[in-house]
């Protein structure tokens, strides 16, 4: 389109007093919005975190059992924490850990290397930590009802009847018992 020198003239001015950029209220604007949604997103993100140690928690406990009856069926009905497979003798957690992640013969010994007689295993890399509080504990307890969570380790095993639970007190985001898992 063709524009007379004339009219050329009259826009110059005008260009010239238009300024660049975003007024105050316009950034005020953008600024209340931002909060707006901070204030929705962050809660869900703090519960998303909670909730993800929380499955993570759930799926290690499932490993853990598997691997515990894993163990068992390989050892003659013997589960993993006994000394020498010796059910009558005191479960330890030095025992649980060598038995778990060791190489073992039938009669629950352990090496940490492969041999002919010790073939079975290891059946963990390394104990799981409790993703809710960082422990890799395991509280050994005898025959009778379990103890209540105290939190001091991560995890309570039960060798007499293979149970391990989650050492944690109260409940997870939808209202169960961490002991509960």
């Amino acid at each position: 389109m063709f524009y007379p020198e004339s009219a050329m003239l009259h826009l110059e001015p005008l260009r010239k007093n238009r300024r660049a950029g975003f007024t105050l209220v316009e950034i005020l604007i953008v600024v209340i919005i931002l909060g707006i949604m901070a204030t929705i997103v962050i809660p869900q993100f703090s519960n998303a975190s909670l909730q993800a140690k929380e499955n993570t928690m759930k799926d290690d406990l499932r490993y853990l059992r598997i691997q515990i009856e894993v163990f068992k069926a390989q050892h003659r009905d013997t589960p993993p924490g006994y000394p020498a497979g010796v059910v009558t003798a005191t479960a330890s957690e030095q025992d649980f850990l060598d038995q778990m992640m060791h190489y073992t013969d039938d009669s629950c010994g352990t090496s940490t290397t492969a041999t002919a007689t010790k073939k079975f295993g290891p059946y963990l890399s390394k104990m799981p930590p409790n993703p809710v509080n960082s422990s890799t504990d395991i509280m050994i307890v005898g025959p009778g009802p379990l103890p209540t969570p105290d939190a001091t380790t991560g995890w309570i095993y039960q060798p007499s009847t293979q149970q391990i639970i989650a050492n944690l007190t109260g409940n997870d985001n939808t209202g169960m018992a961490y002991s509960k898992y």
